[in-house]
């Protein structure tokens, strides 16, 4: 069964809905750039992790290389 409003109940029914679409998308919009921001720290953390890493064995190579190096001086 429909009802029939009056005209100001109709519009202010689809003003309503305007704005609850407004809030919506807002709130979409901020569920995406907060998962943007959320993805780009944890590559970030990633890229951190393994230039530390990286760094770490370039230490110990040389440091493994000097001692070699001393280890064969008389």
């Amino acid at each position: 069964m429909t009802q029939t409003y009056s005209k100001s109940r109709q519009k202010a029914e689809i003003a309503f809905g305007n704005v609850q679409s407004q809030f919506f998308a807002r709130n979409n919009a901020v569920d995406e750039l907060d998962f943007l921001a959320r993805s780009r720290e944890e590559k970030t953390l990633r890229l951190r992790e393994a230039r530390l890493a990286k760094e770490l064995q370039d230490r110990t190579a040389a440091t493994a290389s000097l001692l070699a190096k001393r280890a064969r001086k008389p």
